[in-house]
């Protein structure tokens, strides 16, 4: 039988058939997130755009679209993407090709990672929604800023921001190990909010 578990920086074995939330660590996120490419890496400057630098920018979104939400469902926006620390970032069309079986262990892997940091396993549809609006403006954002995307074709793809929500909001690329430490720190103060 094919081995369906991998090894982790922090020395912790996850299962990717049966994830559990204490095999779950948020440096091994933070890590994977930092070093996982968004857009196949096609994307203009000298550092690859990664899924921790989009989880970033779609929290503090979250954070401007949805003012009074808690912090918890603030902590889900950043960890929206967080399986794709173990599974990689792979855009829509592949994830159409592959099929609903991707989708099952995107679920898994979610379900025990937000267990382990005390959010439902399954978030509430209205509050995945509003990470979904969120991700979206990131994805124009994105598009326009760095892939390469006229601000029209963005537009018919991911829909165009509200006037003056990411006024102020750049897209600066760094170095794995800055955006590291800023995820990080970020889900460290999410989590201290949450008490």
């Amino acid at each position: 039988m094919a081995r369906a578990w991998q090894r982790m920086l922090s020395g912790r074995r996850l299962d990717l058939l049966d994830p559990t939330p204490v095999d779950i660590e948020i440096e091994d996120i933070a890590h994977g997130l930092a070093f996982v490419a968004r857009w196949n890496g096609q994307t203009a400057g000298d550092y690859p755009y990664s899924v921790a630098e989009h989880s970033l920018l779609v929290e503090t979104l979250y954070g401007r679209m949805y003012p009074k939400a808690p912090a918890k469902y603030r902590l889900a926006a950043l960890l929206h993407d967080a399986p794709e620390y173990v599974i990689g970032d792979m855009i829509s069309p592949v994830k159409a090709a592959v099929g609903p079986d991707y989708g099952d262990l995107e679920e898994r892997l979610m379900a025990a990672i937000h267990i382990r940091f005390g959010l439902p396993a399954m978030l509430p549809k209205t509050i995945k929604a509003q990470i979904k609006r969120a991700d979206k403006v990131s994805a124009y954002m994105e598009a326009t800023q760095i892939a390469g995307f006229s601000e029209r074709e963005a537009s018919k793809f991911f829909g165009a921001p509200k006037p003056g929500l990411i006024d102020g909001l750049d897209i600066t690329l760094r170095p794995p190990v800055e955006v590291r430490r800023a995820f990080t720190d970020r889900h460290h103060a999410l989590l201290k909010d949450l008490k």
